[in-house]
C-alpha cells in the first residue's frame, strides 16, 4: 500500500505521518510512505489544504489529522 502525505513538513504533516504509520502497523499493512513538500507538485495533486493524505494514488484526507483509529477505515 502507498500512503502519499501532502504538506510543508509542519507538525501537523508529521502527525498525519505518524498516526498514518501507527494505523497501517496496527492493520499489519505493508506499506510505504511518500511525502510530498513541493507546492507545485501538492497543487498538481489536487490538494488545496494541508496535510492531507492519499491512499494508492486516492486523496482520502485533506486539511485534518484525524486519529490512528479513525485512519483505519481508510486503510482497510
Amino acid at each position: 500500500m502507498k500512503l502519499t502525505i501532502y504538506g510543508s513538513g509542519c507538525s501537523k504533516c508529521k502527525l498525519l505521518t505518524e498516526h498514518a504509520e501507527a494505523a497501517a502497523k496496527e492493520l499489519g499493512i505493508n506499506y510505504e510512505i511518500d511525502k510530498v513538500t513541493d507546492m507545485n507538485a501538492i497543487i498538481d495533486a489536487g490538494v488545496f489544504r494541508t496535510p492531507a493524505l492519499a491512499v494508492n494514488g486516492d486523496l482520502v484526507i485533506e486539511g485534518a489529522v484525524p486519529s490512528a483509529d479513525k485512519l483505519k477505515t481508510y486503510l482497510a
